[in-house]
Parts: structure tokens; sequence; C-alpha cells
């Protein structure tokens, strides 16, 4: 019965953003989070390895009550993080304080953890994970069967709702979805901080989806896509994009690895298990808005809504304008990789574009 109740939430959820001549770029983003839980986490000591019971419907459920018990004090904890990292940029970037509601944006926020492990405590139907890390100087990778619900099926489940909590904050200034953002993330690294590490790894892949969500426009690329015919040349390079879109920015991350090896943001060097994630989420996060520039046709969602978020977020993040400019030429540099030729014609304006307003002529080092 409650495998049965999910999987009618969860195809509710699916057939709500997509259109009958749209087979789904929310399904296409959904099958990009792989089964190994670990997906972009380097390899970390840990030493229990009992994925069994950490998969187990019994520790699942035990885990999110005191996770969801513990919600409210991380959140007055986050919020104390995300204040003291961005309410500065209030009065220099000219943002009406009225729009920052910390109640209100600290409530969205555990709205969405509570419906993340809400989900992971549900049962589906049985399957087989593996997670790989590092114990005892040396590699160890596990495998067990879960019933738990996977993130692919998490990110269909909870894209309309963050979606429609995207629009709220971006409507009137995109830039204040960047204290949500914020908020959401902090909170989940103080609640993932109470649990032993090999449990970490499992929780993190669920809210990870959601942090995924809240710094992309993925609702809105699904809703600009039912305007199209299944084979329109614009569908299709937005579709073989998206479905590489994770292996691209990886090999963007390993060269940037390399070219600055000892490079140091707001939370450690480049090469911490967080940055790497953010670093992966943000070259993810480019693509998309990529995505949707295509889909309508139009610059604006570049212009008006990631640009002064990012105009916003890197300089207190201490992202510097050299290492995004690198990024996006990587980027351009792998689609032309990964892409035909076809495909990167339709790409090519708004790649363009994006690299020209983060130009050292528009954003030069302070």
């Amino acid at each position: 019965m409650i495998e049965q109740m999910l999987t009618d939430s969860l195809k509710k959820d699916f057939d709500s953003v997509t259109s009958p001549s749209v087979p789904t770029l929310a399904n296409i983003w959904a099958k990009k989070y792989i089964q190994n839980l670990q997906v972009d986490s380097p390899k970390q000591e840990i030493k229990s390895n009992n994925l069994a019971e950490i998969l187990s419907s019994e520790r699942r459920k035990a885990t999110a009550a005191s996770l969801l018990q513990a919600l409210r004090f991380s959140s007055a904890q986050a919020w104390a993080k995300t204040e003291n990292l961005l309410m500065g940029q209030l009065q220099a970037h000219g943002i009406c304080p009225d729009l920052i509601d910390p109640w209100q944006i600290a409530t969205d926020s555990r709205f969405l953890l509570e419906h993340a492990l809400q989900i992971y405590t549900e049962d589906a139907a049985t399957r087989s994970v593996q997670i790989e890390f590092f114990s005892n100087g040396r590699n160890v990778q596990l495998e067990g069967l879960t019933q738990l619900p996977s993130i692919g099926q998490l990110s269909v489940a909870i894209a309309q709702n963050v979606g429609k909590i995207r629009q709220k904050y971006t409507s009137v200034d995109p830039r204040v979805i960047g204290f949500v953002s914020m908020q959401f993330h902090y909170s989940g690294q103080i609640l993932l901080n109470s649990l032993p590490p090999l449990e970490q790894l499992v929780v993190t892949s669920y809210l990870k989806v959601i942090d995924d969500h809240l710094y992309m426009p993925l609702q809105r690329c699904y809703e600009a896509a039912g305007h199209y015919e299944y084979h329109a040349p614009e569908l299709e390079a937005v579709r073989h994009l998206l479905t590489l879109s994770s292996e691209i920015a990886r090999q963007i991350s390993l060269k940037t690895l390399t070219m600055y090896a000892d490079y140091q943001c707001y939370s450690g060097v480049l090469s911490s298990p967080q940055i790497r994630i953010s670093s992966l989420r943000d070259i993810e996060m480019f693509q998309v808005y990529l995505c949707l520039c295509v889909l309508e046709k139009s610059v604006s969602a570049i212009q008006q809504e990631l640009f002064p978020l990012c105009v916003m977020l890197y300089p207190p993040l201490k992202v510097s304008w050299e290492l995004v400019r690198t990024l996006l030429r990587l980027l351009s540099q792998e689609m032309h990789i990964y892409l035909d030729a076809q495909q990167v014609e339709v790409f090519v304006p708004y790649i363009t574009a994006l690299s020209e307003m983060f130009g050292d002529d528009v954003l030069p080092e302070a």
C-alpha cells in the first residue's frame, strides 16, 4: 500500500511537469542521479560500513525523526550563517531589505527539508545500491538492497514544489533566491553533522537533489519544453546536453582542479568535498540556464537571473571572476566535444552572451 501511494504520488507530480508531446526533461534530469549514492563525493575515511542497517526502513524512519526534531534549531543557526555571509550584499547591490523575510525563508527551507525526509522514510520497490568510500588506507565499495526511493524519484517528486518556491522568490528580484538556497544549504549541513559519516553520504544524496533544484530553473525548463514538438532541433539539443550535463561538469571540474590546485574559496580549498560538490552544481547550473535560453529563445534568463545572482554570491564566497571565466571557457570546449555541430550551433549565441557578461571588461578582478 505504501509503495503504491508513493508510486501514484510520483506519477502525479511527474505528469504535472510534462506534456504528452514532450517526454520529459524531468525524466532525463531524474535519470542523471545514478544508483551510486555517492555520486559526486570524493572518497573519504569512514569507520562503520553497516550499509544494510542504514538503508533499512526502521533506520531511515528513526533518522528522519531525529533530523526533524533538530530542524528548528538548525534552521536558526543556518539563518545566522546566511545573514553573516549575505546581508552585507543588500546595500551593495541595491536589494530592497523588505524582500528578505527571515521567517518566510526559513519556513520554506524547512518545508523542503521536511518533504525530502518524508520521502526518505517511504518504501518503494526493492533495488540495489552501492556506495564507495575510503577506509583504513584502502578503497571500499559496499552494495546493498533497499526500498529507499531513488534520488531520481525524489527529483521528480519535489520538482513542482521547488519550482513554485523559486518562482515566488525570483518573480520580484531573482537575487533573493540566493538567500533561500544558502539557508537550505546551511540547514542541511548542520543536520548532516549529527549523522555518522556513511549515513551522511546517503542523506547528502537526497539533500543535493533539492539544492540542485533551488539553484537551477528546472521547472521553468520543463514548462518551456512543453511548447515544442518532440523532434524540434532546440529540444533535441537540450535533451542531449542535459543527458551529458553531469559528465561535462565532472570533466570541467577535473581540469579546473589541475589548473587551480591551491585555490582557496570561502569554505575551503577547491579540492575539498563540499567545494567540489558546489562546483559541480554550479557548472550544471550554467548548462541548465543555457538550455532555458534556447527553449525560451531569449537571453533574459541569464541577464535577469543568473548573472545578478552570481554577482551577488561569488564575491563573498571568494570565487574569482578569473575562475568563472575559466569554467565558461572549458564549458564551451566540452560542449564542442560532446555535442554535434548542429546542436552546438543552437547554443552558440547564448554561451557567447554568457561569456561576454562575465568578461574582464565587465567584471575585472578587485
